[in-house]
């Protein structure tokens, strides 16, 4: 075999190299469906197994760089072992290791982004490319809506922009373009806080994000946002807490937290009337209701992983005809995790998004640096948009989970407290910190 060319290593290893596939790999996940628009499901395979191999060879290039212990938490580990072991009792094999691999893929992609790049360069490239994603979706909703005054079908924009919305952008949906300004809202206001771009610039993103939200009409927008916000009000009064009475405050506020989510779930309906979201609370509440019952059937090991849901197969074959919807989902990630993979799967997920969050957490409460709040505050929108979506259970929702809990597993996790002296096996050496 031939050695690999010096000038090659030394690419792959390069951190311009890292930097921009970062940003690549963040666009691409987060432009799934315009990809799969315009070059199909083959297309969108392609790019994203593209990414793959250049990340596997910068995963070999730079080997002796990698600890094996921190590559990714292991709960994470033990619920994709658990979703590949469902192979074994699903419906249809190829159905499960296909929604398997487009589970695994992403978060290959999240581990070498997690690997190389520290969290502040993560949220310089996930700024970026919503920039872009951003910027194109309000340019074409522009032309569309107000230019041209017509929808544009294949990418699934109806034009609504000059009656005020909803308006769908780049990403097929008002719900995921409102998931989306969510994220990019929270990512904007971390690079403004930390200085990382330039003032116009951040001003820019910011607004940007915030007039598409407001033009998606979306009441579970302004369900996430309300969320976002109070995460941010919260986390900002414990970071200005002296750390004697940090965790007091902590407590508190859980137990608050605990008595709002009773209140929110016991007047939920007086709460839907006045969102005005009765219509999508009718539709979701009668899928739950059916995804419940055939769980029932199967409630430890679930019917099989196949992530989206495929035609033809039991069990969503009669789900669809009791609903009367072509539904591809549960419309919630819990709901669908324990439909496919049961008790079992839902307790590892707990497990993946719990600890991820409160390593998150707790890391944004000790750290100075504004940073370190992005991975918590990003894990809280997407644990509050899986709610009423299963956007979390792939793209670029399981991805962005994937790296903030792989980054806070290496700050808070056991793997901090391995041996770094001297005597230390060479893969134990510290990496420099952020």
């Amino acid at each position: 075999m031939k050695p690999v060319p010096s000038d090659a290593l030394t690419f792959l290893r390069s951190s311009a190299l890292a930097a921009a596939f970062a940003t690549t790999t963040i666009g691409a996940l987060f432009s799934t469906h315009l990809i799969r628009q315009l070059m199909g499901d083959a297309g969108y395979g392609a790019v994203i197994s593209g990414l793959c191999v250049l990340g596997a060879a910068m995963l070999v290039a730079r080997r002796r760089e990698l600890r094996p212990f921190e590559i990714m938490p292991t709960t994470l580990l033990l619920l994709l072992v658990w979703l590949l072991l469902t192979v074994f009792w699903s419906r249809s094999v190829s159905a499960t290791l296909g929604g398997w691999l487009q589970l695994a893929a992403p978060t290959f992609l999240a581990v070498v982004v997690a690997q190389f790049r520290d969290t502040l360069q993560t949220v310089r490239s996930t700024g970026d490319a919503l920039r872009f994603l951003l910027t194109g979706s309000l340019a074409i909703e522009i032309l569309s809506g107000i230019l041209l005054d017509v929808p544009v079908p294949f990418l699934g924009i109806a034009g609504n922009l000059a009656e005020g919305g909803p308006i769908q952008g780049l990403f097929g949906t008002r719900t995921m373009l409102g998931l989306v300004t969510i994220i990019a809202l929270v990512t904007f206001v971390v690079e403004w806080r930390t200085r990382s771009v330039a003032p116009g610039l951040s001003a820019y993103s910011v607004s940007l994000a915030a007039v598409l939200a407001v033009f998606t009409g979306s009441p579970i927008v302004l369900g996430m946002a309300v969320i976002a916000g109070l995460a941010i009000g919260i986390l900002a009064v414990v970071r200005h807490t002296r750390p004697a009475g940090r965790t007091a405050l902590q407590w508190s506020i859980a137990g608050a937290l605990a008595i709002g989510g009773i209140l929110v779930y016991t007047f939920r309906r007086p709460l839907v009337y006045w969102l005005n979201a009765e219509p999508d609370f009718l539709t979701r509440s009668k899928l739950w209701n059916e995804v419940l019952d055939m769980s029932a059937d199967r409630p430890v090991q679930g019917w099989g992983w196949v992530g989206t849901w495929p035609d033809h197969q039991l069990p969503y074959t009669i789900i669809r005809f009791a609903t009367g919807t072509n539904h591809t989902s549960a419309l919630n990630a819990w709901m669908d995790m324990l439909l496919q993979a049961g008790a079992a799967g839902v307790v590892l997920f707990v497990g993946v998004a719990g600890l991820g969050l409160a390593r998150a957490w707790v890391t944004a409460s000790e750290r100075r640096s504004t940073v370190y709040t992005w991975p918590a505050l990003v894990i809280i929108t997407l644990l509050a948009d899986s709610v009423v979506t299963s956007s979390l259970l792939g793209g670029f929702g399981w991805f962005l989970l994937v790296v903030c809990a792989t980054r806070a597993s290496l700050v808070r996790g056991w793997r901090s407290r391995l041996d770094t002296g001297p005597e230390s096996p060479a893969w134990r050496s510290p990496r420099p910190t952020e």
